[in-house]
Order: structure tokens, then sequence, then C-alpha cells
């Protein structure tokens, strides 16, 4: 029984689910506070990936990134997408003439040329996406190793880099296009961000033949290790149906936390940051501080 206070005079009872929200956000955020993350034994690279589009890919990418450096580990963020959506959430220029991953793809220049570090946090960097890589898949079909090249880009500059990366994500484009086949050869994990909608299970089932193709023709190490669930709504038994489906068909890789759909989700990357520094107690971006360090603890499952 709560005390009556706690409802507040102006709005009686009505209050009380607000004011239950707010003191269980107040106690995650100090669970997220209080969480010590250990750097990995080696440096994990994700290819983030959903061939759909508008299922939170990038603002996955971006928020993970941001609370993991966070909690003081070194992040690298590759944006492979032309869209450029998530140097967009980075602070990360990337107009005509910005050098970018497009150069490194096709030109041979090295990552550490093209690296940025982000306002968002000084242990995160990122590499911009201009909209020259649109063209990058069909210069690249004619070139040597066209399938290894972002894979030996990044091999390089982890022998190189003073700050060596604890964690990769590779923001791919919403294509499986030969950008896409270059991150799951590059990646070690694959990251799949899902909508909770009536669909979801029938595109991973189609990702997770591509990932079985890659792993068998180029990449034996490659993994889809993470499934996120996003744009969660508990009131719907659609979404919680959605949840349930995905948990039985992968229970090993399906994470705990669910992102709810909430418009500051959505808003932030227009004022070009993540959602954690653009409302960072709000329950969307507890819930991807939640999401990482989940990821975090988990370490590589090879499920």
């Amino acid at each position: 029984m709560k005390h009556p206070d706690e409802f507040g005079q102006a709005g009686g009872f009505k209050d009380a689910p607000l004011a239950a929200e707010l003191s269980e956000n107040t106690r995650r955020m100090a669970a997220v506070r209080g969480a010590v993350l250990d750097k990995p034994g080696h440096t994990r690279i994700f290819a983030i990936s959903n061939q759909k589009g508008g299922v939170g890919k990038t603002t996955t990418a971006v928020n993970i990134a941001v609370a993991l450096a966070d909690k003081g580990l070194e992040v690298l963020v590759i944006d492979l997408d032309p869209q450029g959506n998530a140097s967009t959430a980075l602070g990360i220029e990337h107009h005509i003439g910005v050098k970018s991953i497009y150069e490194v793809l096709v030109n041979n220049v090295s990552l550490a040329e093209v690296v940025h570090i982000s306002p968002e946090s000084p242990r995160l960097r990122c590499v911009p996406a201009t909209i020259d890589l649109a063209t990058a898949e069909l210069e690249l079909v004619s070139m040597m190793a066209r399938e290894h090249r972002l894979k030996n880009a990044i091999a390089a500059y982890l022998a190189e880099a003073e700050i060596k990366p604890d964690y990769v994500f590779i923001d791919c484009p919403p294509s499986l296009g030969l950008l896409t086949v270059n991150a799951f050869t590059a990646a070690t994990e694959v990251l799949i961000p899902i909508q909770c909608e009536y669909y979801a299970l029938e595109g991973l089932t189609q990702l997770k033949r591509t990932i079985e193709m890659i792993k068998s023709q180029l990449n034996p190490g490659l993994a889809l290790s993470t499934i996120l669930l996003t744009m969660f709504d508990s009131r719907t038994k659609l979404n919680m149906a959605v949840v349930e489906d995905v948990r039985t068909h992968f229970p090993t890789q399906t994470l705990q936390t669910l992102i709810p759909r909430q418009i500051g989700v959505a808003e932030a990357p227009s004022y070009g940051q993540s959602v954690i520094n653009y409302d960072r107690s709000s329950n969307g971006a507890i819930s991807y501080m939640e999401a990482a360090i989940e990821l975090a603890q988990r370490g590589v499952n090879h499920g």
C-alpha cells in the first residue's frame, strides 16, 4: 500500500502510474550507474544489420556505442550506410568533400585518416559515411578481394592504433549488398535490432540464412550473437506475442532488455545527439544503457 502523499494533491490516484514509473526509472538509473564493465579480452566487432528499414538499427548502433563509452570503454562506430544517419547522430560532419568510409573501401585510404572523435564522448570515435558511398556497391564489384576490403582496413587500424577500440560497431545499410557483405566479413558478431511487429521473425530468418552463407564462404568466425527488440509497446498483445516468439526461437541471442517506443528516441537524432545525451533520464535512454550493459556482460555467445 503506497502512502497517500506519493500520489500528489492535484491528480490523486491517477498520478500513481507516473509516480511508480519515476520511482522505477530512478532505481534503474542507479543500477546503470553502479554497473562496472570489464574490457573484453579482444576487440569485439559487431555488424548491426537488418534489411528492413525503420527498425531502430542506427539508433541502436549509436546509443549502445555511447553507453559503452560512458562506461569507460573505447568504442569505434563505422557508418556504412550512405544516408549517414549514424554520423549525424554522433555529431560528425559528412558532407561531400569530407573523407569517409568510401575512401577507405574504394581508394585504400587508412581508417586512421578518416576517424573523428565524437562530441558525444571522448572515448567514442566515428568513421563517417558520405553520399559517395551510394556508388561504392558498383565500384567494388570489379575490385580485388572486394568482400574483404573493410576487414583488411579494420585489421590494419587495430594493428597500428595507439588507443585500440574495445568495441567496433558497423552500422550497415538496410540491404544485403556488397557493403553489408563487407561488414559481415569484417565482424565477429552480428547484432540484429528487431521491431516488435507481426513480420519480425520472417525477416530475421532471411537474415540468419545470409549470415550462415557468409559464415560458410567468407568468415567462419561470424556469429549471430545478439538480438535486440525495439519499439516495444507493453500495451499491445501483439508486441508481447512477438517478444515471446523471438525469445522462443532465439533464446540465447535475445537480450532481456526491451527498447520502448518513445518520442525521445525518435527526436534525438534530429538534434545531432544520442538519446542518452538528449534525455538521459528517459525510459528509452535507460533502456539503451541497460542493453549495452547486458551486451557487454554476456560476452561472446555463439548460440
